[in-house]
């Protein structure tokens, strides 16, 4: 008869079984590399192949800052070792990754709560199709999310013994989150603090004196910066202005910006369908009023001079800076007056399509997938994926609820990334994402029974 321990691992290994075998269904059937994808494989070849940080164009390759270096960093590292441009390679070692975050994810609940919640968190992460989407396409998230659940596995383990390597470990996550997206940086806004602050409230794992936690606070927060360095030393170099991590647009210096366009869109803009039907075609192609939803105008006259200046823009599709004035007017007439829609109700129905939203962005769905009369199985399927979406969501606010160790961080966490979202103009429900760790280990401590892990237990 299987002790125990053997059960366990049988358990352990099955869930990274069934776990791997999810990620490599989306490989085979949702495979994803256009876009950003290959923005990220040009910036890694030219980097590697002709020592440039740059953008391959019709006059050759021009220096770029528009994406941080970590994700270059890591397809160069592919590229190496698997062959230039080889994307399903990256996809099968992104996967390797993920089933690593599972780990951690499992990990961290052992410590904050039970071997059975440890188990449940397994499970829950390696079968959770919203992540496990993202190891089938070459963007920063899957890496991103891995960062999260490492930062908070190390913070964690510090608290409990501050030894060097669980301080080097946390810094790590936390610069690399940074150097993979400038929303990174979020993670360490809210693990630095935690040093202290669970110091200071004597938390069931922290043994620390608040004076050492704090010094260790502020070396973790120095050692994540200390990359960022020869980043911004570089572009100062190159384009002489002091940029440490990447500009909120994504343009290069001497790039126009379009903030006319970017406004305007904010003034109505508030789910993915409009992001990619309208936003994206900013500059690159045809805007059809038709996509336009009701909400993006006021009156009958408003109307008219929305459709006039698309198809204005629509003779070229370039947002010029006289185009560019014009929609900065339309915008500034739609939000005069209207300071609460704005300002607040907009910004709260972008926030609730990102966490809400049925994740299919990945899959190949209709966008309008609530069209049930053209596509009824599609939009069954989107309703179950929704549902999917809400229970993890409902268990991990069950979870919080009970109030583990760190549960205050966790939530300072999800509250950072949503304050960040609350100022974009075009919602992407991958862009929270990388809260799902802290969804996750919440939603496992729902499931958890009692808690029964002391601040020493082993994993």
């Amino acid at each position: 008869m299987l002790s125990s321990r053997a059960r366990h691992w049988i358990f352990v290994v099955l869930a990274l079984a069934c776990g791997a075998a999810l990620r490599l269904w989306f490989i085979h059937a949702y495979p994803e590399v256009d876009g950003d994808p290959l923005i990220y494989g040009d910036i890694a070849k030219n980097w590697l192949q002709h020592g440039i940080y740059g953008l391959t164009t019709d006059h050759g390759i021009r220096p770029t800052l528009i994406r941080l270096p970590g994700y270059p960093a890591f397809l160069a590292l592919c590229f190496t070792l698997f062959g230039m441009e080889h994307y399903h390679a990256v996809m099968f070692f992104q996967t390797a990754i993920d089933l690593g975050t599972c780990l951690l994810i499992a990990a961290l609940v052992r410590r904050l709560w039970s071997r059975r919640a440890a188990m449940v968190a397994l499970w829950l992460a390696a079968l959770c199709p919203f992540t496990a989407n993202y190891a089938a396409t070459p963007l920063a998230e899957t890496l991103s999310i891995f960062c999260v659940a490492l930062g908070f596995y190390a913070l964690v383990r510090l608290l409990e013994n501050p030894y060097l390597r669980w301080l080097l470990l946390l810094s790590f996550s936390m610069s690399y989150a940074t150097l993979l997206r400038p929303d990174g940086a979020l993670l360490a806004v809210a693990l630095c603090p935690a040093i202290v602050l669970c110091s200071l409230r004597r938390s069931s794992i922290s043994r620390l004196a608040t004076g050492r936690a704090l010094k260790l606070a502020i070396l973790a927060g120095i050692l994540s910066v200390l990359p960022f360095v020869p980043w911004a030393a570089r572009n100062w170099r190159t384009f002489h202005i002091f940029q440490p991590l990447a500009p909120r647009y994504a343009m290069d210096p001497g790039d126009f910006t379009y903030p006319g366009f970017n406004r305007w869109v904010k003034t109505w803009c508030v789910d993915l369908v409009s992001t990619s039907e309208v936003y994206w075609n900013g500059n690159s192609d045809k805007i059809d009023i038709g996509k336009l939803p009701s909400r993006a105008f006021d009156s009958p006259a408003q109307y008219q001079q929305t459709k006039q200046l698309l198809d204005d823009y629509n003779e070229t599709t370039t947002l010029s800076p006289e185009i560019d004035v014009r929609f900065e007017e339309l915008a500034q007439q739609r939000t005069q007056g209207h300071a609460i829609r704005s300002y607040l109700v907009l910004p709260l129905m972008r926030l609730a399509d990102m966490w809400l939203r049925p994740r299919t962005e990945l899959l190949w769905i209709e966008m309008r997938w609530w069209d049930h009369y053209h596509h009824p199985e599609e939009s069954d399927f989107v309703f179950v994926y929704a549902a999917l979406n809400l229970g993890y969501l409902v268990a991990a606010v069950a979870g919080f609820v009970r109030r583990p160790p760190l549960a205050a961080v966790m939530l300072a966490f999800v509250l950072l990334r949503c304050a960040l979202l609350f100022t974009l103009e075009a919602p992407e429900p991958r862009y929270t994402l990388e809260c799902f760790p802290v969804v996750i280990a919440l939603a496992a401590i729902a499931f958890g029974g009692r808690r029964d892990v002391p601040a020493s237990a082993s994993v």
